[in-house]
């Protein structure tokens, strides 16, 4: 099988720029005390297998430092010659930050490969699934910082639980020009109500009607570390009759969801999930849109 992966996380623990990781605390990845090792291009291919991997795109990991962690990316060797990994960046940046037009400038002079930014927005009254404390959507300081991406032409990676999707929908219309990727199906959080459900699916039709709107199916094992086809298959299937084939990206999420399953296991389950999609469409979602959406052909 051959993948694009639109989302993936490197990084080497002595250069000190992921406290999180160096310490695990509880948080609802569960136990993530595996992942505190070196991870990057050499251990991802050895982690593919049977899965041929064409390209990836590395999605911040929380560095505190997050411009150090875009030089130390840009300088990586990749796997091996037919691995010049990753091949496009989304970085970290504080929209919030008052120097944050320099932030974004010094990010896209450390690599020509940035193509987009996130920020994590999870906000959760449970502080067990509470990222960030603070809603900056509503922070007009941060909106402001947030105008920034369409003056440097850079795509927003979403990530955010469903009741806060009524205001990124907002969001999306207000900066049409901006493409915004939803991360890990919209971390659909709620499980144990019809309500949860509910503000999943109504949340991302709000953002289905914005034109600029994509959505990574990725990141399943962090909600539900027991994971089996049956119970991911209703969150795809309903993700791509929202959003349409053209929509959506398959993801990893590697290394973080590899604490629950390996990596030919993520990707053997979209495929058998998919049942009898046409070839298109499989193309569409296991790289073509990956590469559109993160001009992958520019790099």
């Amino acid at each position: 099988m051959r993948v694009i992966d639109p989302h993936v996380h490197f990084w080497r623990l002595d250069r000190g720029n992921q406290p999180w990781l160096e310490n695990p605390q509880p948080n609802l990845l569960g136990d993530y005390s595996p992942m505190a090792r070196d991870f990057g291009p050499v251990e991802l291919c050895a982690a593919a297998g049977d899965i041929e991997i064409e390209a990836v795109v590395h999605v911040e990991a929380d560095a505190i430092d997050p411009v150090a962690e875009t030089e130390w990316l840009a300088g990586l060797p990749g796997a091996d010659a037919s691995h010049d990994l990753p091949s496009a960046l989304v970085v970290g940046a504080d929209l919030s930050a008052p120097d944050v037009g320099e932030t974004l400038s010094r990010q896209m002079a450390a690599s020509d490969r940035v193509r987009g930014v996130r920020q994590i927005l999870n906000v959760h009254a449970d502080p067990l699934f509470d990222y960030v404390g603070r809603h900056y959507m509503r922070e007009p300081a941060w909106r402001a910082g947030f105008e920034q991406l369409a003056a440097q032409g850079l795509s927003f990676d979403l990530q955010l639980y469903p009741d806060q999707m009524g205001s990124a929908a907002q969001l999306a219309a207000d900066f049409p020009d901006v493409t915004f990727v939803i991360n890990h199906a919209g971390m659909y959080v709620d499980r144990h109500t019809t309500a949860g459900w509910r503000a999943w699916r109504d949340g991302l039709a709000a953002l289905a009607a914005r034109a600029n709107v994509t959505i990574k199916l990725s990141g399943f094992g962090m909600l539900d570390h027991d994971w089996t086809h049956g119970s991911i298959r209703p969150l795809i299937l309903q993700a791509i009759d929202t959003f349409g084939v053209e929509r959506c990206l398959f993801a990893s999420n590697y290394p973080v969801d590899g604490l629950y399953a390996d990596y030919p296991t993520i990707w053997t389950a979209y495929a058998e999930i998919l049942g009898g999609a046409s070839a298109s469409d499989r193309a569409a979602l296991f790289a073509d849109n990956a590469r559109r959406v993160y001009r992958l052909d520019a790099t």
